[in-house]
């Protein structure tokens, strides 16, 4: 914008025009074409704020067929306030088992081509049998793997979704 041909009080004007967009677009909020749908909208957001009232909430929810088959349907919605109002330190023992590449890479593969320590042993990817168990331990003290029996582990349906969509923050 060219300012030459204006008087002093027309610039002024335009200014604090430019400046009240630019106030108005900081407070708006944020969509983004990555959240949205094929048509544009934004209607998991949409359907969250129709719910939850100011200072709104967030919602987790997917639908997944692991690759092994397993099927996986789950949502979840909190308000903001639940997570305002606690110690996001006490959720650090749960992430914090997710926060080892072989465990991340256990959890994966048990959720594609294994069911037992001994799958995970013949990959050659995790060491010692006593190695994967003690990320084993981990990930099932803090809720990402469950026995089935058999010396069999799996991730829990309620456990996939929030699994991927925490990964999914991460690739943000």
């Amino acid at each position: 914008m060219y300012y030459v041909a204006m008087s002093h009080d027309e610039r002024i004007a335009a200014l604090e025009r430019r400046v009240a967009a630019l106030e108005e677009q900081r407070h708006a909020p944020v969509e983004t074409e990555a959240g949205s749908g094929a048509d544009g909208t934004l209607w998991a957001l949409d359907g969250l704020r129709s719910r939850l009232p100011e200072p709104g909430g967030v919602l987790m929810a997917g639908s997944v067929q692991t690759p092994n088959g397993a099927n996986a349907r789950w949502q979840m919605a909190a308000p903001a306030e639940a997570f305002f109002d606690s110690d996001f330190a006490e959720r650090a023992e749960a992430l914090s088992a997710l926060g080892h590449p072989a465990r991340l890479r256990i959890v994966q593969r048990l959720m594609s081509d294994a069911d037992t320590v001994q799958d995970l042993v013949g990959t050659g990817e995790f060491g010692t049998s006593g190695q994967i168990y003690h990320h084993i331990k981990q990930l099932t003290a803090a809720g990402w793997l469950r026995s089935v029996g058999g010396g069999r582990y799996e991730v829990p349906a309620a456990r996939v979704v929030p699994l991927l969509t925490t990964l999914l923050a991460v690739d943000r």
